[in-house]
């Protein structure tokens, strides 16, 4: 198996296009073709399912997704390795973080991280961290910062970055507000509810948190950005229970906090493949993370 091969496969499985792939590739369409046959022969399945429109990957060509991109990643951190000896940091960073993640100045360690290695190329995406943690583990990202959805396993590690409660954001004229006290899951239960895309670490965290109290809420108002969460709670339309040092970004809002929870918190983390399989950029970052070089 030729590892043109399984980059040929990548892209056409990328792009579900093998014109759209080829032209990516600087490759004929034909010999994009030959070598997606080649692979299904190999394999002795096929791989793709294919129309006039577009193509879709079949349940062989699945399976064959995830270790073609963990397999093309180990092959991008051996070159980087190689240069790291030479003194050379180059290659790319790919980079993914929730919004407003703790514990991290995303930005600042980006500039610092460039004027140290300016021949790395930074790529960044912003997920929800379900998504980001597998893409971690696929190999499709160096790392992310991101909530700490899981326990450690062979595919994925974590480094802790900083944990702490959840509390309540409402609007100054709200009830709660007017009284002033912390409050309770069960006492906020019946509330208009605004919140992130249950992929969000806020969110898992929130809904970890009603549910060890047993409790369901309804989330009536979801966003998928923290300014249209903030946007939604100045105009008095809900509260949202979400970490503490969201208070600080509007200080117009009143913040409550929340007790009851249990061993329940938000702990953000920077996730990373195993030790043997991170690229030499994504540890000269979590170096300077960790020195506070930013």
């Amino acid at each position: 198996m030729e590892l043109r091969h399984l980059q040929h496969f990548v892209a056409v499985a990328e792009d579900q296009h093998f014109t759209r792939a080829a032209e990516r590739l600087l490759v004929s369409q034909s010999g994009l073709s030959a070598s997606i046959r080649a692979l299904e022969r190999e394999l002795r399945a096929p791989l793709f399912v294919r129309t006039t429109r577009r193509v879709t990957l079949t349940e062989a060509g699945r399976a064959l997704l995830a270790e073609a991109e963990r397999i093309l990643a180990q092959v991008r951190a051996a070159h980087e390795a190689v240069a790291a000896v030479q003194g050379v940091l180059r290659g790319t960073l790919a980079l993914g973080t929730e919004q407003c993640i703790a514990g991290v100045n995303v930005a600042a360690l980006l500039a610092a991280f460039r004027r140290r290695h300016p021949d790395v190329e930074i790529r960044l995406r912003q997920a929800g961290s379900g998504a980001l943690a597998e893409e971690v583990a696929a190999g499709r990202l160096d790392l992310a910062f991101a909530y700490r959805t899981q326990a450690d396993t062979d595919q994925l590690r974590s480094v802790s970055l900083a944990g702490e409660p959840m509390t309540l954001l409402c609007h100054p004229a709200h009830p709660l507000a007017v009284a002033g006290a912390a409050v309770t899951p069960q006492e906020v239960g019946g509330e208009v509810f605004v919140d992130f895309h249950p992929d969000w670490g806020p969110r898992r965290t929130t809904d970890a948190a009603f549910a060890e109290a047993g409790l369901r809420r309804t989330v009536a108002l979801e966003v998928n950005d923290v300014h249209s969460l903030l946007d939604l709670i100045d105009e008095n339309l809900g509260v949202a229970v979400v970490p503490r040092h969201f208070r600080h970004k509007r200080a117009s809002l009143t913040a409550l906090p929340l007790k009851g929870t249990g061993e329940t918190v938000y702990e953000s983390a920077a996730l990373l493949p195993p030790a043997q399989s991170t690229s030499p950029a994504a540890r000269a970052l979590m170096a300077l993370l960790e020195t506070g070089g930013a």
